[in-house]
């Protein structure tokens, strides 16, 4: 909080998690941005780091569905104006919700408005709710405004969009359902690493992720997707998994560019983005017998990103 200007107005402040950033989430932000608009003033997230169940309930940590940097790039996608990260900490878990209110809200953004879903919480203890909110909004002289973000599609048997669904989609390899949710494929971030380097022995050199803390990564399988990193997305074949036909133990998320030659990656930060799912994984009776599958599955990858690429 110390970062926040000191000349620092009025604004419209909304406050979660907002993993993932999801089409529900994008309700409400977009309100906030719209109201913000209105009212002629920035448009600020606040959000958390820990996650809060960390901290409360340690070993709790769900799995992420965006880093807190892809956060900041789709909020401000969606014209927000300030991200706010507040250090999660036991002492800061203790504020009541109307000490949160004072000292964020009033003392340091100056809310004007404040725009949450219906379920939000805040506070020790999670006490506060949307009511409450509103109460002191009368006090201190802010608008609440409520936003049912609960929309639904075909993701899940129709169950309402939200992160601990797109988590289960993801852990369970339904990387087409969390797109849906998500408003774009599911994504997973880190530096290529040397691996054993046994894809590149095989014809098929892939780049080995090091993914990041609490990254929510698919269900063991093969998936195609796109591998994007300097600007340049590349059409690819996902492998998770422990790589059982050499007896692998560690987990790990390694992407072959189809079609690229001589790339060298090492060292750099790359993106997964996850299209389809292919097939679960398997080990094979022979070397001959995985790379026959291998060039299928690669074969499978093309023709699933040509069919989800626009035209031109």
């Amino acid at each position: 909080m110390e970062d926040i200007p000191e000349d620092w107005g009025r604004s419209v402040v909304t406050i979660g998690s907002y993993d993932g950033v999801h089409r529900g989430h994008q309700l409400i932000i977009r309100h906030a941005v719209e109201r913000a608009r209105e009212l002629g003033v920035p448009a600020v997230v606040v959000t958390f780091d820990p996650h809060p169940s960390e901290v409360v309930r340690p070993g709790s940590h769900p799995p992420l569905l965006a880093p807190y940097h892809r956060r900041a790039e789709l909020m401000a996608e969606l014209g927000v104006d300030a991200l706010l990260i507040l250090p999660f900490t036991t002492e800061f878990s203790k504020l009541s919700p109307a000490d949160f209110v004072v000292k964020v809200l009033i003392d340091k953004l100056h809310a004007r408005a404040v725009v949450e879903g219906p379920n939000f919480r805040f506070g020790h203890k999670a006490a506060g709710n949307v009511e409450l909110l509103a109460e002191q909004g009368k006090v201190y002289d802010f608008e609440v405004e409520v936003v049912d973000l609960y929309v639904s599609g075909t993701a899940g048997g129709g169950e309402p969009f939200s992160s601990t669904l797109t988590r289960r989609l993801v852990a369970g390899g339904d990387v087409e359902g969390a797109a849906e949710i998500l408003g774009r494929p599911h994504r997973v971030e880190g530096v290529v690493v040397r691996g054993a380097q046994r894809g590149r022995e095989l014809g098929f050199p892939t780049a080995n992720v090091e993914t990041l803390p609490h990254t929510a990564i698919p269900a063991d399988g093969v998936y195609a997707g796109w591998l994007h990193t300097q600007g340049e997305a590349m059409p690819a074949a996902i492998s998770v998994g422990t790589n059982p036909q050499f007896d692998g133990t560690e987990r790990t998320v390694e992407a072959y560019a189809i079609d690229r030659v001589g790339l060298d990656l090492y060292g750099l930060h790359v993106a997964v983005d996850f299209l389809s799912f292919v097939r679960g994984q398997a080990k094979f009776d022979t070397l001959d017998a995985l790379l026959v599958q291998m060039a299928e599955d690669v074969k499978r990858c093309r023709e699933l990103i040509a069919a989800a690429t626009p035209a031109g």
